[in-house]
């Protein structure tokens, strides 16, 4: 496995397309990586009652060590925005609902041994993670209704785990994210680039 993600790395450095050899070359890896994430937001449980389908964009930034590799450890911020779902706003006196959330996630990343290596390095993969999440809702009335358009900012602490597949340099990667009231599962393609790498 460590020697697995000795090539990796390698290969990130070198190319591409370089093939594996049969013994791992050296001793010492050390890399880090720069990732950027999109994709959907689903909403569940009373999250859902109040908002429909959401997107979300990232940057994270991750660190990765041969004497720890098969783990990465990484942090990523985001965006995320969520509508209010039609059937809400039909029921009640708003006109429009939105929910923007900024999520500051901690966590690791846990590489299995790939699945494929021949013609694709593809390789699943878990992770987990705390989070600290600033939600803002927006809240704007109906004509006639007497009210006055209002925000409100919350900030709350949750986590995160999620499954995936990783051909390294991009991976496809589902997460259930839980903080109070607002329990969402995102989907993001990732392409992730090295910035330093250390033999």
């Amino acid at each position: 496995m460590k020697q697995t993600f000795t090539y990796l790395i390698l290969i990130l450095a070198i190319s591409s397309q370089l093939s594996f050899a049969e013994n791992p070359p050296g001793s010492k890896v050390s890399g880090y990586f720069l990732a950027f994430g999109v994709g959907p937001r689903f909403p569940l449980g009373i999250f859902s009652t109040t908002t429909s389908l959401g997107y979300g964009v990232n940057v994270e930034f991750s660190y990765a060590d041969t004497d720890f590799l098969p783990i990465f450890l990484f942090v990523n911020a985001g965006f995320e925005q969520y509508p209010g779902s039609q059937n809400y706003l039909d029921n009640s006196e708003l006109s429009n609902f939105n929910t923007t959330a900024v999520p500051v996630n901690l966590g690791a990343r846990y590489y299995f041994a790939p699945m494929l290596e021949n013609i694709i390095l593809l390789m699943p993969i878990v992770q987990a993670s705390a989070n600290f999440t600033y939600y803002n809702e927006l809240d704007e009335f109906k004509d006639g209704v007497g009210k006055q358009d209002f925000s409100e900012s919350k900030s709350k602490f949750g986590f995160s785990a999620g499954a995936g597949v990783s051909m390294f340099m991009m991976e496809l990667l589902a997460n259930y994210n839980y903080t109070e009231a607002n329990q969402f599962i995102s989907v993001d393609l990732k392409v992730r680039i090295p910035l330093f790498i250390n033999f």
